[in-house]
Protein backbone atom coordinates (compact mmCIF):
# COMPACT_ATOMS: atom_id res chain seq x y z
CA UNK A 1 0.00 0.00 0.00
CA UNK A 2 2.86 2.35 0.67
CA UNK A 3 4.18 1.90 -2.86
CA UNK A 4 0.75 2.55 -4.32
CA UNK A 5 0.33 5.69 -2.19
CA UNK A 6 3.76 6.94 -3.25
CA UNK A 7 2.73 6.65 -6.91
CA UNK A 8 -0.08 9.20 -6.30
CA UNK A 9 2.02 11.78 -4.40
CA UNK A 10 2.98 13.83 -7.47
CA UNK A 11 -0.64 14.01 -8.55
CA UNK A 12 -1.72 15.02 -5.03
CA UNK A 13 0.89 17.77 -4.93
CA UNK A 14 -0.20 19.17 -8.29
CA UNK A 15 -3.86 19.09 -7.27
CA UNK A 16 -3.19 20.92 -4.00
CA UNK A 17 -1.11 23.54 -5.81
CA UNK A 18 -3.96 24.11 -8.28
CA UNK A 19 -6.47 24.58 -5.48
CA UNK A 20 -4.29 27.06 -3.62
CA UNK A 21 -3.65 29.13 -6.75
CA UNK A 22 -7.33 29.09 -7.60
CA UNK A 23 -8.32 30.24 -4.10
CA UNK A 24 -5.79 33.07 -4.19
CA UNK A 25 -7.00 34.21 -7.56
CA UNK A 26 -10.63 34.06 -6.36
CA UNK A 27 -9.92 36.15 -3.26
CA UNK A 28 -8.18 38.84 -5.27
CA UNK A 29 -10.73 39.16 -8.06
CA UNK A 30 -14.00 38.52 -6.11
CA UNK A 31 -13.85 39.99 -2.56
CA UNK A 32 -16.45 38.67 -0.13
CA UNK A 33 -19.21 41.30 0.12
CA UNK A 34 -19.79 42.85 3.56
CA UNK A 35 -22.76 41.73 5.59
CA UNK A 36 -25.82 43.92 4.91
CA UNK A 37 -26.36 44.20 8.68
CA UNK A 38 -23.95 46.12 10.92
CA UNK A 39 -23.18 45.07 14.46
CA UNK A 40 -25.02 48.23 15.58
CA UNK A 41 -28.75 48.05 16.24
CA UNK A 42 -31.47 50.58 17.01
CA UNK A 43 -33.18 50.26 20.39
CA UNK A 44 -36.93 50.60 20.74
CA UNK A 45 -39.37 51.58 23.52
CA UNK A 46 -43.13 51.43 22.89
CA UNK A 47 -46.28 52.74 24.57
CA UNK A 48 -49.64 51.69 23.15
CA UNK A 49 -52.81 53.70 23.62
CA UNK A 50 -54.68 50.63 24.85
CA UNK A 51 -52.09 50.35 27.71
CA UNK A 52 -51.11 46.79 26.74
CA UNK A 53 -47.55 48.09 26.54
CA UNK A 54 -46.32 50.97 28.69
CA UNK A 55 -42.83 52.14 27.77
CA UNK A 56 -41.99 48.56 26.89
CA UNK A 57 -38.52 47.64 25.64
CA UNK A 58 -39.02 45.98 22.26
CA UNK A 59 -36.67 43.87 20.15
CA UNK A 60 -33.69 45.72 18.72
CA UNK A 61 -33.80 46.68 15.05
CA UNK A 62 -30.94 45.66 12.75
CA UNK A 63 -29.36 48.65 11.04
CA UNK A 64 -28.60 47.81 7.41
CA UNK A 65 -25.71 49.42 5.60
CA UNK A 66 -27.02 48.79 2.11
CA UNK A 67 -30.07 47.65 0.23
CA UNK A 68 -33.39 49.18 -0.75
CA UNK A 69 -36.66 49.19 1.16
CA UNK A 70 -40.26 48.63 0.16
CA UNK A 71 -41.57 50.92 2.92
CA UNK A 72 -42.07 54.70 3.00
CA UNK A 73 -38.82 56.30 4.17
CA UNK A 74 -38.39 58.86 6.97
CA UNK A 75 -35.09 60.58 6.19
CA UNK A 76 -33.01 61.89 9.10
CA UNK A 77 -30.52 64.67 8.37
CA UNK A 78 -27.98 64.89 11.20
CA UNK A 79 -26.13 67.74 9.45
CA UNK A 80 -29.05 70.17 9.83
CA UNK A 81 -29.11 71.26 13.47
CA UNK A 82 -32.09 73.27 14.67
CA UNK A 83 -32.85 74.47 18.24
CA UNK A 84 -30.91 73.28 21.29
CA UNK A 85 -33.00 71.35 23.80
CA UNK A 86 -32.90 72.31 27.49
CA UNK A 87 -35.13 69.57 28.85
CA UNK A 88 -38.48 67.91 29.49
CA UNK A 89 -40.50 67.57 32.68
CA UNK A 90 -43.21 69.19 34.79
CA UNK A 91 -43.74 71.52 37.75
CA UNK A 92 -42.78 70.76 41.32
CA UNK A 93 -45.70 72.74 42.73
CA UNK A 94 -46.19 73.21 46.47
CA UNK A 95 -48.88 70.54 46.29
CA UNK A 96 -46.57 68.06 44.56
CA UNK A 97 -43.76 68.70 47.05
CA UNK A 98 -46.19 68.29 49.98
CA UNK A 99 -47.47 64.95 48.70
CA UNK A 100 -43.97 63.59 48.11
CA UNK A 101 -42.65 64.88 51.44
CA UNK A 102 -45.56 64.34 53.79
CA UNK A 103 -47.74 61.61 52.28
CA UNK A 104 -45.25 58.98 51.13
CA UNK A 105 -43.02 56.72 53.18
CA UNK A 106 -39.27 57.14 52.68
CA UNK A 107 -39.19 54.01 50.55
CA UNK A 108 -42.15 54.99 48.41
CA UNK A 109 -40.77 58.50 47.92
CA UNK A 110 -37.38 57.13 46.87
CA UNK A 111 -39.11 54.84 44.39
CA UNK A 112 -41.20 57.55 42.75
CA UNK A 113 -38.34 60.05 42.61
CA UNK A 114 -36.17 57.39 40.97
CA UNK A 115 -38.82 56.70 38.33
CA UNK A 116 -39.19 60.43 37.66
CA UNK A 117 -35.63 61.75 37.84
CA UNK A 118 -32.99 59.03 37.71
CA UNK A 119 -31.25 59.13 34.32
CA UNK A 120 -30.49 55.39 34.32
CA UNK A 121 -33.44 53.74 36.05
CA UNK A 122 -36.10 56.37 35.48
CA UNK A 123 -37.42 59.06 33.15
CA UNK A 124 -34.44 61.35 33.71
CA UNK A 125 -36.65 64.45 33.95
CA UNK A 126 -34.30 67.32 33.14
CA UNK A 127 -36.41 70.51 33.49
CA UNK A 128 -38.78 71.60 36.27
CA UNK A 129 -40.88 74.66 36.90
CA UNK A 130 -41.33 76.13 40.38
CA UNK A 131 -43.80 78.68 41.71
CA UNK A 132 -42.21 81.75 43.29
CA UNK A 133 -44.46 81.85 46.35
CA UNK A 134 -47.88 80.23 46.16
CA UNK A 135 -49.69 79.10 43.02
CA UNK A 136 -53.18 77.62 42.67
CA UNK A 137 -51.58 74.31 43.67
CA UNK A 138 -50.12 75.14 47.06
CA UNK A 139 -51.18 74.08 50.55
CA UNK A 140 -51.93 77.73 51.37
CA UNK A 141 -51.62 81.24 49.93
CA UNK A 142 -48.36 83.04 50.70
CA UNK A 143 -45.61 85.24 49.30
CA UNK A 144 -42.07 85.69 50.60
CA UNK A 145 -42.88 89.05 52.20
CA UNK A 146 -46.33 88.91 53.77
CA UNK A 147 -47.29 91.73 56.13
CA UNK A 148 -50.18 91.94 58.63
CA UNK A 149 -52.05 94.40 56.39
CA UNK A 150 -51.63 95.54 52.81
CA UNK A 151 -51.42 99.12 54.10
CA UNK A 152 -47.97 98.31 55.45
CA UNK A 153 -44.92 98.26 53.17
CA UNK A 154 -41.44 96.75 53.22
CA UNK A 155 -39.41 98.43 50.49
CA UNK A 156 -36.14 97.13 51.97
CA UNK A 157 -37.51 93.55 52.11
CA UNK A 158 -36.52 93.19 55.76
CA UNK A 159 -39.35 90.67 56.26
CA UNK A 160 -38.45 88.56 53.21
CA UNK A 161 -38.46 84.88 54.17
CA UNK A 162 -38.65 81.60 52.30
CA UNK A 163 -39.62 79.67 55.43
CA UNK A 164 -42.77 78.29 53.77
CA UNK A 165 -40.71 76.74 50.99
CA UNK A 166 -38.41 75.11 53.53
CA UNK A 167 -41.36 72.99 54.71
CA UNK A 168 -41.68 70.89 51.52
CA UNK A 169 -40.38 72.49 48.32
CA UNK A 170 -36.73 72.98 49.27
CA UNK A 171 -36.33 69.55 50.97
CA UNK A 172 -37.76 67.87 47.87
CA UNK A 173 -35.57 69.93 45.55
CA UNK A 174 -32.52 68.83 47.51
CA UNK A 175 -33.51 65.17 47.23
CA UNK A 176 -34.12 65.55 43.49
CA UNK A 177 -30.81 67.35 42.95
CA UNK A 178 -28.97 64.55 44.71
CA UNK A 179 -30.43 62.21 42.11
CA UNK A 180 -30.07 64.54 39.11
CA UNK A 181 -27.80 67.52 39.95
CA UNK A 182 -27.92 69.07 36.47
CA UNK A 183 -31.69 69.60 36.32
CA UNK A 184 -32.84 73.00 34.99
CA UNK A 185 -35.17 75.03 37.23
CA UNK A 186 -37.55 77.77 36.06
CA UNK A 187 -39.27 80.00 38.64
CA UNK A 188 -42.60 81.75 37.97
CA UNK A 189 -44.64 83.95 40.37
CA UNK A 190 -48.43 83.85 40.46
CA UNK A 191 -48.50 87.06 42.49
CA UNK A 192 -46.20 89.52 44.24
CA UNK A 193 -46.85 90.26 47.94
CA UNK A 194 -50.26 91.88 48.42
CA UNK A 195 -48.76 95.20 49.59
CA UNK A 196 -47.05 95.65 46.22
CA UNK A 197 -50.35 95.50 44.35
CA UNK A 198 -53.01 98.02 43.37
CA UNK A 199 -55.82 96.10 45.08
CA UNK A 200 -53.91 95.06 48.22
CA UNK A 201 -54.61 91.37 47.52
CA UNK A 202 -52.70 88.44 46.08
CA UNK A 203 -55.76 87.70 43.97
CA UNK A 204 -56.20 90.01 40.97
CA UNK A 205 -54.95 93.58 40.66
CA UNK A 206 -51.68 94.73 39.12
CA UNK A 207 -48.23 95.78 40.27
CA UNK A 208 -47.97 99.33 41.64
CA UNK A 209 -45.58 101.40 39.55
CA UNK A 210 -43.96 102.50 42.81
CA UNK A 211 -43.12 98.85 43.50
CA UNK A 212 -41.39 97.97 40.21
CA UNK A 213 -37.96 98.45 41.76
CA UNK A 214 -38.62 96.54 44.98
CA UNK A 215 -40.25 93.72 43.04
CA UNK A 216 -37.06 93.40 41.00
CA UNK A 217 -35.17 93.18 44.31
CA UNK A 218 -37.62 90.45 45.34
CA UNK A 219 -36.54 88.31 42.37
CA UNK A 220 -32.87 88.92 43.13
CA UNK A 221 -33.38 87.89 46.73
CA UNK A 222 -35.25 84.73 45.70
CA UNK A 223 -32.46 83.65 43.38
CA UNK A 224 -29.76 84.43 45.92
CA UNK A 225 -31.47 82.63 48.79
CA UNK A 226 -32.11 79.58 46.63
CA UNK A 227 -28.44 79.63 45.70
CA UNK A 228 -27.54 79.70 49.39
CA UNK A 229 -29.55 76.46 49.70
CA UNK A 230 -27.50 74.90 46.90
CA UNK A 231 -30.31 75.39 44.36
CA UNK A 232 -29.63 77.21 41.07
CA UNK A 233 -32.56 78.96 39.42
CA UNK A 234 -31.72 78.85 35.72
CA UNK A 235 -34.59 81.04 34.49
CA UNK A 236 -37.59 83.07 35.65
CA UNK A 237 -40.71 84.53 34.10
CA UNK A 238 -41.94 87.85 35.57
CA UNK A 239 -45.56 86.67 35.82
CA UNK A 240 -47.52 83.47 35.27
CA UNK A 241 -50.43 83.97 32.86
CA UNK A 242 -50.31 87.79 32.94
CA UNK A 243 -53.54 88.12 30.96
CA UNK A 244 -55.62 86.09 33.45
CA UNK A 245 -56.30 88.09 36.60
CA UNK A 246 -59.84 86.98 37.51
CA UNK A 247 -59.01 83.61 39.06
CA UNK A 248 -59.92 82.65 42.63
CA UNK A 249 -56.26 81.93 43.45
CA UNK A 250 -53.08 84.08 43.38
CA UNK A 251 -52.91 85.94 40.08
CA UNK A 252 -52.12 89.35 38.62
CA UNK A 253 -52.61 91.35 35.45
CA UNK A 254 -49.39 92.46 33.77
CA UNK A 255 -49.84 93.97 30.32
CA UNK A 256 -47.06 93.66 27.75
CA UNK A 257 -46.20 97.36 28.17
CA UNK A 258 -45.91 96.84 31.94
CA UNK A 259 -43.82 93.67 31.68
CA UNK A 260 -41.55 95.30 29.12
CA UNK A 261 -40.99 98.37 31.30
CA UNK A 262 -40.41 96.22 34.38
CA UNK A 263 -37.70 94.23 32.61
CA UNK A 264 -36.11 97.15 30.76
CA UNK A 265 -35.83 99.59 33.65
CA UNK A 266 -35.74 97.38 36.75
CA UNK A 267 -35.36 93.58 36.53
CA UNK A 268 -32.74 93.45 33.77
CA UNK A 269 -30.47 96.11 35.29
CA UNK A 270 -30.86 94.59 38.80
CA UNK A 271 -29.78 91.16 37.52
CA UNK A 272 -26.85 92.73 35.72
CA UNK A 273 -25.63 94.70 38.74
CA UNK A 274 -26.03 91.67 41.04
CA UNK A 275 -24.09 89.43 38.64
CA UNK A 276 -27.10 87.15 38.14
CA UNK A 277 -27.06 85.07 34.96
CA UNK A 278 -30.59 83.67 35.41
CA UNK A 279 -32.49 83.92 32.13
CA UNK A 280 -35.50 86.21 31.85
CA UNK A 281 -38.30 84.64 29.79
CA UNK A 282 -41.41 86.66 28.96
CA UNK A 283 -45.16 86.13 28.55
CA UNK A 284 -45.75 82.62 30.04
CA UNK A 285 -49.31 82.35 28.73
CA UNK A 286 -51.37 80.76 25.95
CA UNK A 287 -50.63 80.24 22.25
CA UNK A 288 -53.56 82.49 21.31
CA UNK A 289 -51.52 85.69 21.72
CA UNK A 290 -48.21 86.35 19.98
CA UNK A 291 -48.34 90.15 19.98
CA UNK A 292 -47.52 90.22 23.71
CA UNK A 293 -44.05 88.73 23.16
CA UNK A 294 -43.38 90.45 19.87
CA UNK A 295 -44.23 93.91 21.23
CA UNK A 296 -41.75 93.49 24.11
CA UNK A 297 -39.02 92.02 21.90
CA UNK A 298 -39.44 94.94 19.49
CA UNK A 299 -38.08 97.19 22.27
CA UNK A 300 -34.30 96.80 22.07
CA UNK A 301 -33.92 98.19 25.59
CA UNK A 302 -36.00 95.35 27.04
CA UNK A 303 -34.97 92.71 24.51
CA UNK A 304 -31.30 92.87 25.51
CA UNK A 305 -32.19 91.23 28.84
CA UNK A 306 -34.60 88.61 27.44
CA UNK A 307 -33.72 85.01 26.57
CA UNK A 308 -37.07 84.16 24.98
CA UNK A 309 -40.81 83.63 25.33
CA UNK A 310 -42.83 80.99 27.22
CA UNK A 311 -46.18 79.54 26.22
CA UNK A 312 -49.03 77.50 27.70
CA UNK A 313 -51.40 75.27 25.75
CA UNK A 314 -54.87 76.16 27.07
CA UNK A 315 -55.78 78.31 24.05
CA UNK A 316 -54.64 78.83 20.47
CA UNK A 317 -52.48 76.58 18.32
CA UNK A 318 -48.92 75.36 18.79
CA UNK A 319 -47.91 76.92 15.45
CA UNK A 320 -47.94 80.30 17.23
CA UNK A 321 -44.51 79.44 18.57
CA UNK A 322 -43.12 79.25 15.03
CA UNK A 323 -44.62 82.65 14.30
CA UNK A 324 -42.64 84.17 17.16
CA UNK A 325 -39.53 82.27 16.02
CA UNK A 326 -39.91 83.73 12.54
CA UNK A 327 -40.13 87.24 13.98
CA UNK A 328 -37.21 86.75 16.39
CA UNK A 329 -35.16 83.68 15.40
CA UNK A 330 -32.40 84.59 17.86
CA UNK A 331 -34.68 84.30 20.90
CA UNK A 332 -35.56 81.02 22.58
CA UNK A 333 -39.03 79.49 22.89
CA UNK A 334 -40.22 77.52 25.90
CA UNK A 335 -43.37 75.51 26.52
CA UNK A 336 -44.01 75.74 30.26
CA UNK A 337 -47.50 74.47 31.16
CA UNK A 338 -50.33 72.15 30.25
CA UNK A 339 -52.42 69.95 32.53
CA UNK A 340 -54.43 66.83 32.00
CA UNK A 341 -57.62 66.37 33.98
CA UNK A 342 -60.92 64.65 34.54
CA UNK A 343 -62.36 66.44 31.50
CA UNK A 344 -60.31 64.04 29.34
CA UNK A 345 -60.33 60.56 30.92
CA UNK A 346 -59.27 58.44 27.92
CA UNK A 347 -55.61 57.31 28.13
CA UNK A 348 -55.13 56.81 24.39
CA UNK A 349 -56.74 60.12 23.40
CA UNK A 350 -54.61 61.98 25.95
CA UNK A 351 -51.40 60.27 24.84
CA UNK A 352 -52.09 61.15 21.21
CA UNK A 353 -53.01 64.75 22.08
CA UNK A 354 -49.89 65.19 24.21
CA UNK A 355 -47.68 63.99 21.37
CA UNK A 356 -49.36 66.02 18.65
CA UNK A 357 -49.57 69.28 20.54
CA UNK A 358 -47.05 69.27 23.37
CA UNK A 359 -44.04 67.02 22.84
CA UNK A 360 -43.77 66.54 19.09
CA UNK A 361 -45.82 69.69 18.47
CA UNK A 362 -43.81 72.18 20.51
CA UNK A 363 -40.38 70.83 19.60
CA UNK A 364 -41.24 70.90 15.90
CA UNK A 365 -42.26 74.53 16.50
CA UNK A 366 -38.90 75.50 18.00
CA UNK A 367 -39.48 74.97 21.72
CA UNK A 368 -36.43 74.22 23.86
CA UNK A 369 -38.51 72.42 26.48
CA UNK A 370 -41.91 70.86 27.09
CA UNK A 371 -43.35 70.86 30.61
CA UNK A 372 -46.52 69.40 32.06
CA UNK A 373 -48.15 71.03 35.11
CA UNK A 374 -48.26 69.28 38.53
CA UNK A 375 -45.75 66.49 39.00
CA UNK A 376 -48.12 64.96 41.54
CA UNK A 377 -51.67 65.40 42.81
CA UNK A 378 -53.75 63.14 45.02
CA UNK A 379 -56.77 61.04 44.05
CA UNK A 380 -59.00 64.13 44.37
CA UNK A 381 -56.77 66.46 42.32
CA UNK A 382 -55.61 68.15 45.53
CA UNK A 383 -54.16 69.99 47.45
CA UNK A 384 -55.18 73.18 45.67
CA UNK A 385 -56.12 76.81 46.23
CA UNK A 386 -59.30 76.54 44.17
CA UNK A 387 -62.76 75.70 45.40
CA UNK A 388 -62.43 72.58 43.28
CA UNK A 389 -59.86 70.97 41.03
CA UNK A 390 -60.25 68.75 38.00
CA UNK A 391 -56.53 68.62 37.19
CA UNK A 392 -54.48 65.43 36.99
CA UNK A 393 -50.87 65.12 38.07
CA UNK A 394 -48.14 63.39 36.12
CA UNK A 395 -48.45 60.84 38.92
CA UNK A 396 -51.33 60.32 41.34
CA UNK A 397 -50.45 59.83 45.00
CA UNK A 398 -53.31 58.00 46.71
CA UNK A 399 -53.26 59.37 50.25
CA UNK A 400 -55.48 56.55 51.50
CA UNK A 401 -53.50 53.59 50.16
CA UNK A 402 -50.08 55.20 49.78
CA UNK A 403 -49.89 53.86 46.22
CA UNK A 404 -48.61 55.89 43.28
CA UNK A 405 -50.17 55.67 39.82
CA UNK A 406 -48.19 56.74 36.75
CA UNK A 407 -50.51 58.53 34.35
CA UNK A 408 -50.40 59.06 30.58
CA UNK A 409 -48.52 62.31 31.17
CA UNK A 410 -45.66 60.32 32.71
CA UNK A 411 -45.43 58.13 29.62
CA UNK A 412 -45.59 61.22 27.41
CA UNK A 413 -42.63 62.75 29.24
CA UNK A 414 -40.43 59.65 29.45
CA UNK A 415 -40.52 59.04 25.70
CA UNK A 416 -38.62 62.33 25.36
CA UNK A 417 -36.77 62.97 28.64
CA UNK A 418 -35.15 59.53 28.73
CA UNK A 419 -33.50 59.84 25.33
CA UNK A 420 -33.29 63.56 24.49
CA UNK A 421 -30.79 65.00 26.92
CA UNK A 422 -30.01 68.65 27.69
CA UNK A 423 -27.77 70.08 24.99
CA UNK A 424 -29.29 67.89 22.27
CA UNK A 425 -30.17 69.50 18.96
CA UNK A 426 -33.32 68.90 17.02
CA UNK A 427 -32.31 67.65 13.60
CA UNK A 428 -34.14 67.87 10.31
CA UNK A 429 -36.29 65.01 9.10
CA UNK A 430 -38.44 64.42 6.04
CA UNK A 431 -41.65 62.42 6.33
CA UNK A 432 -43.25 61.31 3.04
CA UNK A 433 -46.85 62.32 2.43
CA UNK A 434 -47.84 58.64 2.24
CA UNK A 435 -47.30 58.48 6.03
CA UNK A 436 -50.19 60.86 6.54
CA UNK A 437 -51.11 59.51 9.99
CA UNK A 438 -47.54 59.57 11.29
CA UNK A 439 -45.72 62.41 13.04
CA UNK A 440 -42.13 62.33 14.19
CA UNK A 441 -39.29 64.45 15.54
CA UNK A 442 -35.59 63.63 15.80
CA UNK A 443 -32.67 64.77 17.92
CA UNK A 444 -28.92 64.37 18.14
CA UNK A 445 -27.47 64.24 21.65
CA UNK A 446 -24.13 65.72 22.69
CA UNK A 447 -22.67 62.18 22.81
CA UNK A 448 -23.61 61.61 19.17
CA UNK A 449 -26.54 59.29 19.84
CA UNK A 450 -29.75 59.89 17.93
CA UNK A 451 -33.36 59.69 19.11
CA UNK A 452 -36.45 59.52 16.90
CA UNK A 453 -39.89 59.73 18.51
CA UNK A 454 -42.75 58.60 16.25
CA UNK A 455 -46.51 58.64 16.86
CA UNK A 456 -49.09 56.68 14.90
CA UNK A 457 -52.46 58.47 15.09
CA UNK A 458 -54.27 55.90 12.95
CA UNK A 459 -56.24 52.78 13.86
CA UNK A 460 -53.95 50.44 11.92
CA UNK A 461 -50.32 49.37 12.14
CA UNK A 462 -47.96 51.34 9.90
CA UNK A 463 -44.55 50.21 8.65
CA UNK A 464 -41.84 52.68 7.69
CA UNK A 465 -38.09 52.78 7.15
CA UNK A 466 -35.70 55.29 8.66
CA UNK A 467 -32.72 56.37 6.58
CA UNK A 468 -29.70 58.22 7.93
CA UNK A 469 -26.88 58.56 5.43
CA UNK A 470 -26.23 55.15 3.89
CA UNK A 471 -27.84 53.24 6.75
CA UNK A 472 -31.46 52.32 7.35
CA UNK A 473 -33.77 50.29 9.54
CA UNK A 474 -37.47 49.47 9.45
CA UNK A 475 -40.18 49.41 12.08
CA UNK A 476 -43.90 48.63 12.28
CA UNK A 477 -45.64 50.91 14.76
CA UNK A 478 -48.98 49.69 16.19
CA UNK A 479 -52.17 51.74 16.05
CA UNK A 480 -52.45 54.71 18.43
CA UNK A 481 -48.94 54.26 19.75
CA UNK A 482 -45.76 56.19 20.55
CA UNK A 483 -42.30 54.76 19.95
CA UNK A 484 -38.85 56.09 20.87
CA UNK A 485 -36.04 54.70 18.73
CA UNK A 486 -32.39 55.37 19.56
CA UNK A 487 -29.17 54.49 17.80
Amino acid sequence: MRKDFARFLPLLFLGTLFLLMNCKSKSQSEPIPPSPVDSVTAKVWLTKGDKSKLFNREADLPIKSQGSTNWPVITVDTATLLQTIEGFGAALTGSSAYLFHKKLSDGARQSVLTKLFDTVNGAGISFMRLSIGASDFSVSTYSYDDLPTSAQTDYTLQHFTMSRDTEDVIPMLKEILQMNPSITLLGSPWSPPAWMKTNGSMIGGSLKTSCYDVYADYFVKYIQQMKAQGITISAITPQNEPLYSTASYPCMSMLSSEEGAFIKDHLGPKFLSAGISTKIIIYDHNWDNITYSISILNDAGASQYIAGSAFHGYGGDVSAMSSVHTAFPGKGLYFTEISGGTWAPNFSDNLMWNMKNIFIGTTRNWSKCALMWNLALDQNGAPHENNSSTCRGVVTVNTSSGLVNYNEDYYSIIHFSKFVRPGASRIAINIPTSLNNIEAVAFKNPDGSKALIVTNYSSSMTTFSVKQGLKNFAYSIPAFSVVSITW
